[in-house]
């Protein structure tokens, strides 16, 4: 069942509707916060859309550049899995 959770993103309290922990969703806003700050120390612009806008770009590079290492750590795991199955496989036909 949805609650109701209030949380602070670049000084406006939001009251999100979730089914999250609280702690889980009031961590991800303090993320998103954390990221319009970063992007409004280095635009030094007033305009809140723009700052919004890079913070965005920025949340997104990171989601991407994760991606990239999740699937790379997939891609090793998937390796040395079929290493220790060949190696197996090879012990168990001696």
């Amino acid at each position: 069942m949805k609650r109701s959770v209030s949380v602070k993103v670049a000084g406006v309290t939001y009251a999100l509707k979730t089914d999250e922990d609280d702690r889980w969703v009031k961590a991800v806003a303090t993320y998103v916060d954390g990221r319009i700050r970063d992007a409004q120390k280095q635009s030094r612009t007033p305009d809140t859309q723009a700052v919004a806008v890079l913070a965005a770009l920025q949340i997104a590079e990171d989601l991407f550049r994760e991606r990239e290492r999740s699937g790379e750590l997939r891609r090793k795991i998937r390796e040395k899995s079929q290493t220790l199955l060949d190696c197996l496989t090879a012990e168990a036909r001696i």
